[in-house]
């Protein structure tokens, strides 16, 4: 089965440049493109999209305001692909469930990496935007509390910290991956967090075990 693609962007080059990356890959198909954050939004709500690319910069509404309308409404998983690596974005991408948020100046392979482990359920970062916000994107009130988690729940912070996915996870700790997915959910459901992204802030901002 193929992985629905949602490319939205204003400039018409980047939206074709795009267009022939993606179009290379058997498992990847462009079934809609956008040129601002509304007809993203209602391509996701007529159409089913597994994987939107959203622009941040853009006329009518811009790729937040889109991605939190797209998360709400419909099924479709958001990647912000921008040139901006400002932390007001990457902080508004976050706090309103981008599943990714990478910069244009990737390679070919970065993206569609990155679109793949969205697909699978990860959340993609890249560590240089990831930096820029780990340690005031979340309430300073907020500390760590490792008495909360059990060893293994600890362990799996830790390596989410640290920047590795699911699957190196379940490699690092001889686990399968169903079991460290199942493990995040705990830990989702213990901090009242809602995805993995902020489990790694919530970590880094408190004491380390």
């Amino acid at each position: 089965m193929k992985i629905k693609i949602l490319i939205c962007d204003d400039d018409a080059l980047i939206r074709e440049s795009l267009k022939i990356i993606l179009s290379m890959e058997e498992d990847l198909e462009i079934v809609g493109e956008a040129d601002n954050g509304l007809k993203a939004l209602e391509l996701c709500k007529r159409e089913q999209i597994d994987v939107a690319l959203m622009d941040v910069r853009m006329p009518i509404m811009n790729g937040v305001e889109a991605l939190k309308e797209i998360v709400k409404k419909t099924e479709a998983k958001v990647i912000i692909l921008s040139t901006f690596d400002e932390d007001e974005y990457i902080k508004e991408s976050v706090k309103y469930g981008a599943s990714g948020y990478i910069l244009k100046n990737n390679t070919p392979e970065s993206i569609i990496n990155a679109i793949k482990m969205v697909y699978s359920g990860s959340n993609v970062i890249e560590k240089k935007v990831f930096d820029k916000i780990k340690f005031n994107m979340m309430d300073a009130s907020l500390k760590f509390d490792a008495s909360s988690f059990t060893h293994r729940e600890l362990e799996i912070i830790k390596e989410i910290s640290e920047g590795y996915f699911n699957k190196e996870i379940a490699q690092r700790l001889f686990i399968s991956e169903g079991t460290v997915k199942n493990y995040i959910s705990n830990i989702l459901d213990k901090t009242e967090l809602d995805h993995r992204t902020q489990i790694a802030i919530y970590y880094l901002k408190g004491n380390s075990y």
